[in-house]
């Protein structure tokens, strides 16, 4: 039986990115009400826990004291020239009152969740509030300001653990794997769709890491219509590989719902089914895993998957839908009456013709370069 923690707050409910952002924090409080009415959180081993804000102390285990002052002035309206220099107050990274205080409460829910796996008290910590990889140290970028997912690597690592983070968000966690690029005790492991289509623009298959951290960075780019086989084919060539290999004692899992199909941001064609399964190779390791949100940017479909994968966590999906009626009333859909799990997606015969080779000769270039290093 595994112990399953949602981590949440009603105080995350308080703050908001302005109406025209497609970053919309409602996600969270979606899936924490579709997994209650379906008894979700109830019984033995699943439980809800409230996350306190993060300490400026452990914040600045990444971000600069500089950065964090400029991030909380702008919070309550003070802005300038140099915070703009540090991506505050871009397009995508706006102003909004209350912007520190969310991200503090938001990484604060990521922290907790490391804690509480370091400490025995849960196997799988959930926050669908957090996922912030594009955040550099000095830099707000893509959405976000804190990167609560380096932190908690971070603070795992400190505690002895060797420590994988794995991103499946449609971007590159590009703020994760250049911080950890030159070492060996966080390997990263992001797939994403192809840099040259979609921001942030890295993540190639030939950036593996430096000195200490040579073969520990991984990025498994995809080209624009990837669907489920394929993907799967990748993940089961390259990532199940590197993380018997490497052994790491915990995991951090990255769990952006933008690859999705549909999704407004992303051009990948993959279904919430691809999440399940991913969702299922990790349990196989035994290993405590801290999951986070990330993108997703297709409410009804990001809360499906999510709520999905919760399931999954805690040993109630049983690879079938619970209730075909979920998918019309309790996630007030109408695209799709299936419940929980996507419908399957047909693949043409020309999707297939331009994905297969491209991800073929990817998974050859990283069994190339980066298998040896861990003597595969």
């Amino acid at each position: 039986m595994k112990n399953a923690v949602f981590l949440y707050s009603k105080e995350l409910e308080k703050y908001e990115y302005p109406p025209e952002h497609p970053f919309n924090t409602i996600r969270a409080k979606r899936v924490l009400d579709v997994i209650q009415s379906m008894g979700l959180l109830s019984g033995p081993g699943r439980s809800i826990v409230a996350p306190v804000p993060a300490e400026r102390v452990v914040l600045k285990k990444f971000h600069s004291a500089r950065y964090l002052h400029a991030l909380k002035a702008a919070s309550r309206g003070k802005w300038d020239v140099e915070a703009l220099s540090m991506g505050i107050g871009t397009q995508d990274c706006p102003v909004f009152k209350g912007l520190y205080e969310y991200s503090c409460l938001a990484t604060g829910a990521t922290l907790l969740g490391a804690d509480l796996l370091f400490e025995g008290k849960a196997d799988i910590a959930f926050n669908p509030s957090g996922g912030y990889h594009h955040a550099g140290p000095e830099k707000a970028a893509g959405f976000c300001y804190i990167n609560d997912v380096a932190l908690a690597c971070i603070v795992l690592a400190e505690q002895t653990k060797k420590v994988l983070y794995l991103d499946v968000d449609v971007h590159h966690g590009d703020g994760v794997a250049e911080f950890f690029y030159e070492r060996s005790d966080v390997m990263t492991i992001s797939l994403h769709q192809n840099p040259k289509t979609l921001f942030p623009g890295t993540g190639f298959a030939e950036e593996i890491g430096r000195g200490l951290g040579e073969g520990y960075c991984v990025n498994v780019p995809l080209p624009v219509g990837t669907y489920d086989q394929i993907y799967m084919k990748a993940f089961k060539a390259i990532v199940l590989p590197l993380i018997g290999a490497y052994g790491p004692d915990v995991i951090v899992f990255e769990l952006g719902a933008d690859a999705l199909a549909g999704d407004p941001l992303g051009n990948l064609r993959l279904t919430n089914n691809v999440y399940a399964d991913v969702i299922n190779q990790l349990l196989s390791f035994g290993k405590p895993i801290l999951a986070t949100g990330g993108g997703g940017y297709h409410i009804g479909n990001t809360v499906r998957a999510w709520a999905l994968a919760w399931s999954v966590f805690c040993g109630a999906d049983t690879g079938e839908d619970m209730d075909v009626a979920v998918g019309g009333v309790l996630l007030e859909s109408t695209e799709w009456q299936g419940g929980f799990r996507d419908r399957r997606l047909a693949v043409s015969k020309s999707q297939r013709e331009a994905v297969i080779p491209v991800i073929d000769e990817t998974i050859k270039k990283i069994k190339e370069t980066i298998f040896p290093i861990h003597g595969l």
